[in-house]
């Protein structure tokens, strides 16, 4: 399926996300507006409110709960985005200038304050506490994530098991809690737990991807920079498993590329992550959480956007940005 495709069962949930989405953003601080408005408006493929809104129509839900729980989830992750990229030091997002590097750290950390202290007006506003247990839980362990991946930066001896570990707070927990909520809002126990184990799959063969594409995509395709990962010293996957099948040479090199970060041996990193098989690794486990994702839909009824929700864990392993 295109993305459009997977949309297509919920094209007016969206419209109606994408205007409370610019009604809650409203300020009276004009720079609020101006910030928030841009990284919003940046392009990004909202696929984590696509997946509140399919989940809520594969469980037959028909209220509009769904529309306000994910505007909630793109402002969680927006708040995300904007954290990240000041800790990273990143400078281009989705093809675009990142916020901190047009505005500066302090606006832009302020400002993902704003989304997450809105997020949480919205969820009271819901007046479901199982949904703000979710989401309180879920913004919980992303800071975890965030907190175990600034560990592991510079650390060539981060493990598979560590970095997983990551991907799993710090990806795929939001994912988890897009899908659960739409099975929380029409009270279905079996169903909920089935979403969840789909999203925490789904979310997990979405960042494996990234990892992929971090030295496999063009700048253009990618929106940021190539191996901005290694960059800043971050051992994802690909180069963790370089670094298990490579000469001693090609270790000694990849270890002090992480160590030290920069870009000054990208090329030598990049043609031994591709002689090692290691992007072909990591696609094959990004394949296997995908699949995983659909086989946990089993106890949904079929539907037009159970369809979709198969078609979106595809999707995540078969895009090229």
């Amino acid at each position: 399926m295109k993305i459009e495709q997977i949309r297509a069962p919920v094209a007016d949930d969206m419209h109606a996300v994408n205007t409370l989405i610019r009604r809650q953003l409203h300020s009276d601080v004009m720079l609020i507006n101006q910030l928030a408005g841009y990284i919003i408006d940046s392009g990004g493929k909202r696929l984590r409110p696509v997946t509140v809104l399919l989940a809520a129509r594969a469980c037959g839900y028909a209220g509009s709960g769904h529309i306000d729980a994910a505007a909630i989830i793109e402002f969680i992750h927006t708040a995300t985005l904007l954290h990240d990229d000041v800790v990273d030091e990143s400078s281009l997002r989705r093809g675009r200038e990142t916020a901190n590097a047009i505005w500066g750290n302090q606006v832009s950390v302020l400002v993902g304050d704003f989304l997450y202290s809105r997020s949480f007006q919205m969820m009271v506003g819901i007046g479901n506490m199982r949904i703000m247990e979710i989401l309180a839980d879920t913004t919980n362990t992303i800071a975890e994530g965030e907190v175990l991946q600034l560990l592991n930066c510079h650390d060539p001896d981060t493990s598979e098991e560590r970095y997983m570990a990551v991907i799993h707070c710090k990806t795929a927990k939001l994912f988890e809690a897009a899908a659960q909520l739409g099975a929380v809002l029409t009270d279905r126990p079996e169903e909920e737990r089935a979403l969840a184990r789909y999203g925490l799959h789904l979310g997990t063969a979405f960042q494996l991807i990234d990892d992929v594409l971090d030295y496999s995509a063009s700048s253009a395709e990618l929106g940021k920079n190539i191996g901005d990962d290694l960059a800043e010293g971050k051992p994802t996957l690909p180069l963790i498993h370089a670094m298990r099948h490579g000469t001693p040479e090609q270790v000694r090199i990849i270890r002090e590329a992480i160590e030290h970060g920069g870009l000054e041996h990208i090329d030598i990193v990049t043609r031994t992550i591709e002689s090692t098989g290691a992007l072909d690794y990591t696609s094959r486990l990004a394949a296997k959480e995908a699949e995983q994702a659909v086989a946990s839909l089993a106890p949904l009824a079929a539907s037009s956007a159970k369809d979709a929700l198969v078609g979106l864990a595809r999707f995540a392993v078969n895009r090229r940005s």
